[in-house]
């Protein structure tokens, strides 16, 4: 009997070609395991085994007719921030609670169109707000990795740690996410998993629920890195109903995994060793220089000076930008309504019940610095250091192909050990993630240790606007290097 959570993408597309199995008993695999790893991990908001079912059935029969699309029966788990036709969709807040919209996203439909099927939405922090997965209305997610000699639950990282948790623990074969500030990478190097941020309108966010519209970026998580290529290969594209989208071809990203780095240079920036970093996480980025060294790439150090003001720029850009989105959610069109004595009354009522702390946080910061009086001294001053930013990647990329930098400044944390104390110390877990999300570049975290207690660490792979080509060749160099194979023990299910 096929174990399927073991397989990675290629592996079960290998599969279904050679008739080992069929898209119906993947299906099947895969929503039973969903199911069965929810209670412990809490990792899904649904799970729609129906819906797996029809979308398979469908599956095999187009590949029996000779008409199979690149994702052809391969189950992928959603982030409930995509909007998927007819299926809640929450933002995994109380304040969309029952919403199922009558569209899809663009995203999750370019999925279908290639044979993807849908069995679940996975959580995530409460609108894409946090580092850790514990923001969530339903209740944090349980990381499948435990350090060693412990039974502390970790978090997966946030905001897209439900579908990092779930692929970690072999549950579906992709999984899709949002980066704002490092909500893919981050969750990916947590869960010993390859996480991707393209670039900016490379994947349209039409359909996909809004944080910060400057910020947001669509990409997938995968267990190889050429499950990645593929899956924002299939991801991206332009959509005429997202005037941010690239007009431009997509180009053939799985097979530049497989090209190599002869030749190419290699940026260390200086401003990314932080004091306290752990000394694992420093020896790592060294051994991933070292890699790229031995396989042909010159390693050049460089410098990323307005690297320090990335963090305070982005904790004023994205609220600004979250408070003006979430300004829809009242209770009168769709999701949670709380009654009050009149309409100003039933508003505070419903936004104070249906969001959460953490939302209510960043409203109020986004508020504050769009108000009258402070808009000059914050907003503003924020757009300026984020067009410094660009310059001083821009000028980088004059003389580097690509930048290599550690993907988080520690391994993933105990449950409660940050949320439950300062909320600055959870914002610093985006201090080498920040920077690509402002610039928009295009940004990868490969899996490449791990640390004295067991736990995996990821390398952050970042090129121009526009190269995913190179992204994916550096990535491929790295995970052939690294040779990381290591899962988290099953103490689960």
């Amino acid at each position: 009997m096929t174990e399927f959570t073991q397989l990675s993408l290629f592996d079960v597309l290998d599969g279904l070609e050679k008739k080992d199995f069929s898209a119906v008993e993947v299906a099947e695999a895969t929503v039973k395991a969903a199911e069965a790893v929810q209670g412990a991990l809490n990792c899904f908001t649904s799970i729609d085994g129906d819906k797996a079912k029809e979308m398979a059935q469908a599956s095999d029969a187009r590949r029996a007719a000779g008409k199979a699309g690149a994702l052809e029966g391969v189950p992928i788990a959603i982030k409930d921030l995509f909007g998927v036709y007819g299926v809640e969709t929450t933002a995994s807040s109380n304040i969309l609670k029952g919403f199922k919209p009558r569209y899809e996203s663009t995203v999750s439909q370019n999925l279908w169109d290639a044979g993807a099927v849908f069995f679940g939405k996975t959580s995530m922090d409460e609108f894409a707000m946090g580092s850790s997965n514990e923001t969530a209305a339903t209740g944090p997610v349980v990381n499948p990795w435990r350090a060693q000699g412990s039974d502390e639950k970790l978090v997966p990282g946030g905001s897209s740690g439900g579908s990092a948790a779930a692929l970690a623990a072999g549950i579906s074969y992709g999984a899709t996410g949002t980066d704002t500030g490092g909500s893919i990478r981050q969750p990916a190097a947590f869960t010993g998993l390859v996480g991707v941020k393209p670039t900016y309108g490379r994947c349209s966010r039409w359909g996909v629920v809004a944080f910060a519209s400057s910020l947001d970026h669509p990409g997938p998580f995968g267990k190889t890195v050429k499950d990645t290529a593929l899956l924002t290969q299939v991801m991206s594209g332009h959509d005429p109903k997202d005037s941010t989208s690239y007009p431009g071809a997509v180009p053939d990203m799985v097979s530049a995994v497989s090209r190599g780095v002869k030749g190419l240079k290699i940026g260390i920036p200086k401003e990314y060793r932080v004091d306290g970093m752990p000394s694992d996480i420093d020896a790592l980025w060294q051994k991933g220089a070292q890699w790229l060294k031995e396989q042909g790439a010159e390693i050049v150090e460089i410098s990323l000076p307005m690297t320090k003001y990335a963090l305070p720029a982005y904790y004023i850009i994205a609220p600004a930008e979250a408070s003006s989105n979430l300004a829809r959610y009242d209770g009168m069109r769709y999701g949670q309504r709380v009654e009050g004595e009149d309409l100003t009354d039933t508003y505070e009522k419903t936004r104070a019940q249906g969001f959460g702390d953490e939302v209510q946080r960043r409203i109020l910061i986004g508020t504050y610095v769009l108000s009258a009086g402070y808009y000059d001294a914050y907003y503003l001053k924020a757009l300026k250091v984020r067009r410094k930013i660009l310059e001083d990647f821009n000028a980088a990329f004059e003389g580097v192909d690509a930048i290599l930098t550690p993907t988080t400044p520690s391994a993933a944390f105990g449950i409660g050990s940050k949320a439950d104390a300062d909320p600055i110390e959870m914002y610093l877990n985006d201090i080498f993630t920040v920077t690509a999300n402002i610039a928009g570049i295009p940004a990868m975290s490969v899996p490449a240790g791990l640390d004295a207690d067991g736990l995996p660490l990821g390398l952050q792979v970042i090129t121009k606007a526009l190269d995913e080509e190179t992204m994916f060749a550096v990535g491929g160099a790295l995970e052939q290097a690294a040779g990381f194979t290591a899962k988290p023990e099953k103490w689960w299910g």
